[in-house]
């Protein structure tokens, strides 16, 4: 079979995408219309003393008469701390943006007029604990690790290499902020949210949890989603709120987040501080790390990932795609009177990546040696690989990579040209070179190792085919802008030889979709894309049994092309759809047994498998200003086998965006009074197209085992690698100054003070 015969590897236009363009699809913002407005009065003092609250609104004491739960985001282990979080701030306030009360409106604008009405008195306190009743420290999980023998390994380097790597808070700013829809059904009882989610089975669980009604009675929908990048994956507490004033009022309630709110009171993400040591032979051999790592989680923990889900992964992953016999590390996670943190694309080994790779750049410089030959030297190239941590590495491309980027970047030549440059005074040239490898597509088998509160990770498919012969998969994954019903569609297309127009793809509704854990950390391809082949499998095998009925043959003889179902070696066939039309409507023609109608059910539930990459930026730096311009990347990806590489070129391009964003412009900033100063995109920085250079992109497909699809997640591998290549590159263009950049994001402020500080000295 060639590819021209198949759908998996085509480039095929996202069916998803003729109703966005249209301006057809249909989000919380649309489900909203005509019903009435909550709005959330919130803090605006980053902690103190809930003192009174006077209006017209509705308070945490209002929740705790009508019996409303509190949010417990947990780990089973003993470092952590575990906090009962309020729907509403009781008491105190921890953070600028905490909602303190609600009100609701007829329409917007009443809304925004009553919350005008709404007095909160507090009283600042200099209390230095965040949860001062529940924890003696901030200090609210904290875990370590330690080879035996890493002190005597650190002891016998030649050259030990001691860097500090800062990255500042982001904000995940997705096109659509958050916002939710409840309606009571006064007839059935039930309550049907719409929110912008990633996560709808979780959102109900939730609500049913914390409003104390059977999960039967909550129905959640995420509608088209206009991103979320992990922002929309934790328990938004504005979301059960909404949905309990609908319960009271016995009618319909919205709540559509604005800008300001989004950048203030969502999730934030990437507030860490690594300090690592990497104990170098004079060869470049990598021998061991030693590491510090501090990750400001904000005032609460996010459910159900919890405020260990940064510091931890920098725990486990910080050894990235490299072999390191002797590892050590202390990694923490520290509360703040700041904004809680959540997953954002990535997670932490955006930082992971820039404080590995800034180590192997400053390391290669005091060694004399090449940036890439100390790479080559030292990653990972017999598979699998058992890293010092325990994580397997499924079979890669990791010196591949390396050695394809740089042959298509052209080095030699880029070097003549940043010597020209550094001697005709005009902009500063660097080039800088990421690699990664990221841990992608796990399921239980890695969550329940968490010990959470909850272990994710299984997704289920059910699949039906109807008398016309048109596919209906029905999956728990939750896509948010993705492409994942094209994919999807091409999989499933190619087991059932039909065509990718006559499968559709129900996501985002828990009434008619099985229980699955949404869309995130760059699995919904390897997992649902697993459970959707194996499902397809199976109606493959039911249509078989029909069509051996039908054609009076055995149903391993029957092959399955172009649409048809026919006897292997002859031109005997029949059409699938009048197998499917057989199977409803003249069940007396199948053998005695045979189930009516085609529907199937399938779960998958696989370890994870590794992407890998290597990234090679260029940039062009601003002297007089220190104002950086990415003026080339080439990304060199291995993801496994490619669905549909269109949609995956797209992946990869708008992860790479993001992280050109984390490495140059994109800052949350608090005075040293924790009030937010970037509140609105005045202040607060994305690049936009103008700054973002063309992406060149090459693959390799290493195609595991370790996934049925032989496809690799890859949705965050973009903003992984392109902030370390950046940092890398802008390092490279000061280093003939000998001046280095260790900081996120490297902005013009900050480098034109590293290079005044040169010029002063000189």
């Amino acid at each position: 079979m060639t590819l021209s015969d198949t759908w998996v590897g085509r480039s095929i236009r996202r069916v998803e995408d003729p109703a966005l363009v249209r301006g057809d699809g249909r989000y919380v913002g649309d489900v909203a219309v005509g019903m009435a407005t909550a709005r959330f009065v919130r803090s605006a003092s980053p902690t103190g003393l809930i003192r009174s609250i006077d209006g017209p609104c509705c308070t945490a004491a209002d929740l705790d008469a009508a019996g409303v739960g509190e949010i417990e985001a947990v780990l089973h282990r003993p470092d952590f701390v575990k906090v009962s979080q309020p729907l509403l701030a009781r008491d105190r306030v921890r953070y600028v943006g905490e909602p303190v009360a609600v009100v609701v409106g007829r329409s917007p604008e009443e809304a925004e007029d009553l919350a005008e009405q709404v007095i909160v008195e507090i009283d600042p306190d200099d209390e230095p604990l965040v949860h001062p009743f529940e924890a003696t420290t901030n200090t609210v999980v904290e875990g370590q690790f330690a080879t035996p023998e890493i002190d005597d390994a650190l002891d016998q380097a030649d050259c030990l290499v001691e860097m500090v790597l800062t990255s500042h808070r982001q904000a995940a700013l997705p096109l659509e902020t958050r916002g939710a829809t409840a309606a009571y059904d006064r007839r059935t009882g039930r309550l049907t949210v719409h929110a912008s989610t990633q996560a709808p089975h979780i959102l109900r669980t939730a609500v049913s949890d914390l409003l104390c009604i059977p999960e039967a009675d909550v129905q959640v929908v995420a509608p088209d989603v206009g991103g979320g990048f992990g922002q929309k994956l934790p328990l938004a507490r504005e979301d059960v709120v909404v949905a309990w004033l609908a319960l009271q009022r016995r009618g319909s309630v919205a709540w559509i987040e604005d800008r300001s709110e989004n950048l203030t009171s969502s999730w934030h993400s990437r507030d860490q501080v690594y300090r690592v040591k990497g104990g170098f032979a004079f060869e470049g051999e990598l021998l061991a790390i030693d590491a510090e790592v501090a990750c400001d989680v904000g005032a609460w923990s996010c459910y159900p990932v919890t405020w260990g889900v940064e510091p931890l992964m920098a725990m486990g992953e910080l050894c990235g795609p490299y072999t390191v016999a002797h590892y050590r590390v202390r990694s923490r996670g520290v509360s703040s009177h700041r904004c809680p943190v959540a997953p954002y694309r990535g997670v932490s080994r955006p930082v992971i990546t820039a404080a590995l790779e800034r180590l192997m750049d400053t390391a290669a410089r005091r060694l004399k040696m090449d940036p890439v030959e100390i790479r080559r030297r030292n990653l990972v190239t017999e598979f699998p690989h058992t890293s010092v941590t325990g994580v397997v590495h499924d079979a890669g491309t990791y010196a591949e990579s390396l050695d394809a980027a740089v042959e298509h970047f052209d080095l030699d030549e880029f070097r003549d040209r940043q010597e020209k440059a550094r001697k005709g005074g005009g902009p500063l040239l660097g080039v800088g070179i990421s690699t990664f490898a990221e841990r992608t597509g796990y399921g239980t088998p890695v969550f329940a190792t968490r010990s959470m509160g909850v272990t994710i990770g299984y997704e289920t498919v059910t699949m039906n085919m109807d008398p016309s012969g048109f596919v209906e998969a029905c999956i728990g994954a939750s896509p948010h802008g993705q492409g994942l019903e094209t994919t999807l569609a091409q999989v499933i297309a190619d087991e059932l030889a039909v065509d990718v127009l006559h499968i559709r793809i129900i996501h985002g509704d828990t009434d008619r979709t099985p229980y699955g854990w949404g869309t995130f950390a760059s699995r919904s391809m390897v997992i649902a894309g697993g459970a959707v082949q194996i499902a397809a499998g199976r109606l493959r095998e039911r249509l078989a049994q029909v069509a051996a009925a039908v054609l009076e043959a055995n149903s391993d003889d029957i092959v399955f092309n172009a649409g048809r179902a026919s006897v292997a070696g002859t031109d005997v066939g029949v059409p699938i759809s009048e197998l499917a039309r057989i199977a409803h409507h003249h069940t007396e023609r199948l053998e005695p047994g045979t189930p009516a109608g085609l529907a199937v059910e399938a779960s998958y539930d696989p370890g994870g498998t590794f992407s890998n990459a290597c990234h090679i930026a260029e940039v062009e730096i601003d002297p007089e200003t220190g104002a950086t311009t990415v003026t080339r990347f080439v990304v060199v990806e291995d993801a496994g086998r490619l669905i549909n590489p269109m949609i995956v070129d797209g992946q990869i391009r708008g992860g790479v965006a993001q992280g050109i964003a984390n490495a140059l412009y994109e800052e949350v900033v608090y005075d040293e009074d924790g009030n937010i100063l970037t509140a609105s995109l005045m202040d607060y920085l994305p690049p936009t197209a103008a700054e973002i250079p063309d992406i060149e992109i090459r693959h390799l497909e290493t195609i595991t085992d370790a996934t049925i699809t032989g496809a690799k997640g890859l949705g965050e591998g973009g903003t992984i690698g392109a902030p370390a290549a950046i940092l890398n590159a802008v390092s490279d263009a000061l280093a003939h100054l000998d001046l280095a950049v260790d900081e996120l994001p490297a902005t013009p402020d900050r480098v034109r003070a590293l290079i005044r500080s040169r010029e002063d000295t000189r």
